[in-house]
């Protein structure tokens, strides 16, 4: 009975759609860094192979 009082203090207060709108902010930077990262990664390897192509 302690833990459904918990839980339904826990859903009747803020904190609740406060730690899922965190959650949510966390997911999309982790996808943008994630996006970012490849992008550069590819760039990157582009750059690389035209110097390598430039050196052979």
């Amino acid at each position: 009975m302690k833990f459904a009082n918990s839980v339904k203090n826990f859903l009747v207060s803020e904190d609740g759609p406060t730690a899922v709108e965190y959650a949510v902010m966390m997911a999309l930077i982790i996808v943008v860094c994630i996006t970012t990262i490849t992008a550069i990664g590819n760039n990157a390897n582009t750059k690389f192979g035209k110097v390598k192509d430039a050196l052979t």
